[in-house]
């Protein structure tokens, strides 16, 4: 399990992380979001005892980073997928990794193989593809067969394969009870891929929870109800704390659920017609709530201005 206590970075007068807490727990796969800016690699440099924190700690599996005497065979990281040595070959980078965490040389062959990278394993890395440096930045990771991994934009460059493939990979180490923090600004394969999510914004925890929780509380995640008695039943939803727009023949209802509202109209002997829940996409749900949060915005267009609920795009730099 990684732990962060009360973490704070600062860079003289800038505060990267602020005061930022959170856990990521074995068994499921954790996506770590932000806006650009939010402080997210900061974190996770600190994570691996590349930064050293102004206050706070982070600890994994209940001890410092740099205290853990074999690593690489317990926190596997992808930070930079292009740090390599051009001239080397796929297999002579990973050998030589692998020497240096105390790793048999027979391992090299194992994660050439279980990445893709076989066929390419004795040509030289500097004329790789970003996608193939992906896969070798993940090979690296997984030397060291850890319960742990760290990794950063890891599906950047990768093909629509490569993204299937990494996704259902990194879903099947967690289902092994291993810990998985992933970073990704790509919120379409967040959502296909996590099953919990820590948001921050300007170094700061938005929040801390599973995706469901998350999009439900986007104003962009409603129920529609359709019913002959929507004028009496309108209020009975508002005397349980929903929110209610109208739609032509319909009633658009926040802050409640669907068995909540479907056993209020039974309550009240309400006739339903329909009864349909529209869950926000973590795309729409993490745009309304980190607009406070994000350090560089782009103009919004005049048909963005004028439709409330079309969002920017979540493609932003890191």
């Amino acid at each position: 399990m990684i732990e962060v206590k009360e973490l704070t970075k600062r860079y003289g007068e800038t505060v990267a992380v602020d005061h930022l807490s959170f856990r990521v727990r074995p068994g499921v796969v954790t996506g770590f979001l932000g806006p650009n800016g939010a402080g997210k690699t900061t974190t996770m440099r600190m994570l691996l005892g590349l930064d050293v924190p102004t206050s706070g700690e982070v600890t994994v599996n209940g001890r410092s980073y740099r205290h853990i005497p074999a690593p690489m065979c317990e926190v596997g990281a992808l930070l930079d997928a292009k740090a390599t040595n051009g001239g080397h070959t796929a297999r002579q980078h990973l050998a030589w990794i692998a020497r240096a965490g105390g790793i048999p040389d027979s391992r090299v062959a194992s994660v050439l193989d279980l990445v893709g990278l076989t066929e390419v394993a004795g040509r030289r890395v500097g004329g790789f593809s970003l996608g193939m440096y992906q896969r070798l930045g993940i090979a690296a990771a997984i030397l060291g067969d850890p319960d742990i991994l760290i990794l950063d934009e890891p599906v950047n460059g990768l093909d629509p394969e490569g993204i299937r493939w990494i996704r259902g990979f990194l879903q099947q180490l967690a289902a092994e009870g291993r810990t998985v923090l992933l970073s990704s600004h790509l919120m379409s394969e967040m959502e296909a891929t996590a099953d919990h999510i820590v948001v921050i914004g300007r170094g700061r925890l938005i929040a801390d929870t599973s995706i469901a929780e998350f999009t439900r509380r986007s104003t962009g995640s409603h129920v529609r109800v359709v019913s002959p008695h929507a004028a009496r039943f309108a209020p009975v939803l508002q005397g349980a704390g929903a929110a209610i727009s109208h739609e032509e023949h319909a009633l658009i209802v926040t802050g409640l659920e669907a068995d909540r509202i479907g056993a209020l109209a039974a309550e009240h002997r309400f006739e339903l017609h329909d009864l349909a829940p529209r869950r926000a996409s973590l795309e729409a749900a993490f745009m309304e709530l980190t607009q406070g949060s994000q350090e560089y915005q782009g103009a919004r267009s005049a048909a963005t201005a004028v439709a409330p609920g079309v969002l920017a795009p979540t493609r932003m730099e890191n």
